[in-house]
């Protein structure tokens, strides 16, 4: 039913949790890939880098975000793909599954950013507002 599946996720417990749900709908349906997203937050970009000072220790930082999500879904499996995008989190994910026809995106209800621990996470409020694929939010 849901073959090319969207994860967006940025390291948070709440993605982890998203990408746990995301492997068992891949599972579900035969052939199907998930394609995980992180997006560098140009407002976090100048952190990053002067945290890791060049940018094959960006890219590393970035994908280490991502480890767990990887080795879930290889131990389960599951073919994946992961792409890093760059702008801000909502507004990215949004464009990148529009422009590439998911079946279903998911999502944690919360990221890394503290801010976003009062109401529903703004980049999760947004996919679902203006994704034109299902959205699954995980809390």
């Amino acid at each position: 039913m849901y073959k090319r599946i969207l994860l967006a996720a940025d390291g948070s417990e709440h993605s982890k949790r998203a990408a746990e749900n995301a492997v068992i709908i891949a599972r579900c349906s035969e052939g199907s890939v998930i394609t995980v997203v992180y997006v560098a937050d140009s407002s976090r970009a100048k952190a990053d880098v002067l945290e890791n000072w060049n940018s094959t220790e960006v890219n590393d930082f970035r994908k280490a975000r991502l480890k767990d999500i990887e080795v879930l879904a290889k131990e389960a499996g599951v073919r994946y793909e992961i792409m890093i995008l760059h702008g801000e989190p909502g507004p990215a994910i949004v464009e990148f599954a529009n422009k590439h026809s998911f079946d279903i995106a998911v999502v944690g209800s919360r990221g890394l950013n503290g801010l976003q621990e009062f109401v529903l996470g703004s980049v999760s409020h947004k996919v679902a507002k203006r994704a034109n694929c299902p959205v699954l939010i995980v809390k």
